[in-house]
């Protein structure tokens, strides 16, 4: 069932603000940060997105968005292009077939069942990353391979050190910088105080187009407590895992170290293509590795500092909802710091007033979710599988 949802309002636009030019940092070129940036320059802030990656991060597997974050699309003017680019998925009524060891298909997941509404729009990571981005055309400075190292939050501004040796003062900052945000270590607490790990880890890895035969569709084989799928979208092809294990202590930079830990939980398992996704993985330039983790605060902002998207209230990815919420929450905040003539204090508090009641319950249910994709024994999974018997022929 879709999810009731706070109401973004009509923003004026910046034109409408005779006071001075306001800064934003915002730390973060994610879908939260790019959004952020695009909706506080509507309103009159000078800003600047600062990433420590070398360039926007492209690759991953499509995202949704739905609910809310449909509406603000719409007053931000890329809906028709979020339509536009939206990928195949909606062509065919399985969401997922599953499979056995030997290839066989055993079981599918409809649309219906992973979709809140007809209307939600599935859009590749590169596509909605592009989109965004073009908001911020002509508005926003994006600096690559800097990152705060020290923030000082004062009375009048904040005080950002960065690992540059650069120093500069914003009026506000915006943590956008995900699970394991730097601005939140540094101005308001240790991660380990916030994230919750959820018992699974996740990996991503691009594959050559239509791999092992699989074309515009998705497999996913399950053995006990892990999980492997092949998803085709159009003109890319990913590889996912998910295994079950406890909180592993890893440098989550270290890319090396992750392909270690992927293949270690996996290498005793030679089931369905396994090896060959496991070779990819240990073959591949880069790889999305990371807990599969909440976020919980009991605020989302000290002072001139907010966070915003999964810095603030990472709901997993099984909820599916994680996309949305980030670009739900930058309209709600740009709102909020337009109406209140930015008063910062009173837009963060109203900020997370209205927008917390979406994010519990976004929370809310991903232990079945995750149940469901990565059943702990093979019980699990062949009880699962009779629920959802094949409801089309798999299309190779």
């Amino acid at each position: 069932m879709p999810q009731e949802v706070p109401t973004t309002q009509d923003a004026p636009s910046a034109s409408t603000n005779t006071a001075r030019t306001r800064t934003a940092l915002i730390v973060g070129a994610s879908m939260a940060g790019l959004s952020a940036a695009a909706q506080l320059s509507a309103v009159g802030y000078r800003t600047t997105v600062v990433e420590r990656s070398p360039h926007l991060r492209l690759t991953g597997t499509p995202i949704d968005v739905r609910g809310e974050a449909l509406a603000v699309a719409g007053k931000m003017e890329i809906l028709e292009d979020l339509r536009k680019n939206r990928v195949n998925s909606d062509e065919r009524p399985v969401f997922t077939t599953f499979v056995n060891e030997n290839g066989d298909a055993v079981a599918q997941l409809p649309l219906e069942m992973a979709n809140d509404s007809d209307d939600d729009i599935e859009i590749s990571r590169e596509a909605l990353i592009n989109i965004l981005h073009a908001k911020t055309d002509g508005t926003t400075e994006f600096v690559y391979r800097d990152w705060p190292v020290s923030i000082t939050d004062g009375e009048t501004n904040v005080v950002v050190q960065f690992a540059s040796g650069e120093q500069k003062t914003f009026d506000i900052v915006v943590g956008a910088d995900g699970i394991h945000s730097s601005v939140r270590r540094l101005l308001i607490g240790p991660e380990s105080l916030y994230r919750k790990h959820l018992g699974v880890y996740y990996a991503i890895v691009d594959l050559p187009r239509s791999s092992k035969g699989i074309s515009g569709e998705s497999r996913t084989f399950n053995c006990p407590g892990r999980m492997v799928g092949i998803n085709d979208y159009g003109d890319r092809s990913f590889g996912v895992f998910a295994y079950r294990g406890p909180e592993t202590e890893y440098d989550y930079r270290d890319t090396t170290a992750q392909k270690k830990l992927l293949i270690q939980a996996f290498e005793a398992e030679q089931g369905w293509h396994i090896p060959f996704l496991l070779d990819a993985a240990w073959e591949a330039s880069e790889i999305y590795f990371d807990s599969v983790s909440q976020v919980h605060m009991p605020r989302w902002s000290q002072g001139r500092v907010v966070l915003v998207g999964d810095a603030a209230h990472a709901a997993s990815l099984f909820s599916g909802r994680g996309t949305s919420l980030a670009i739900m929450g930058a309209a709600i905040l740009a709102e909020e710091l337009h109406a209140s003539d930015h008063a910062h204090g009173v837009a963060f508090a109203r900020y997370e007033s209205r927008l917390r009641p979406a994010v519990v319950k976004a929370q809310e249910g991903v232990l079945e979710a995750r149940d469901f994709m990565v059943p702990e024994t093979q019980d699990q999974i062949d009880e699962r599988n009779r629920q959802f018997p094949l409801i089309s022929l798999p299309l190779a």
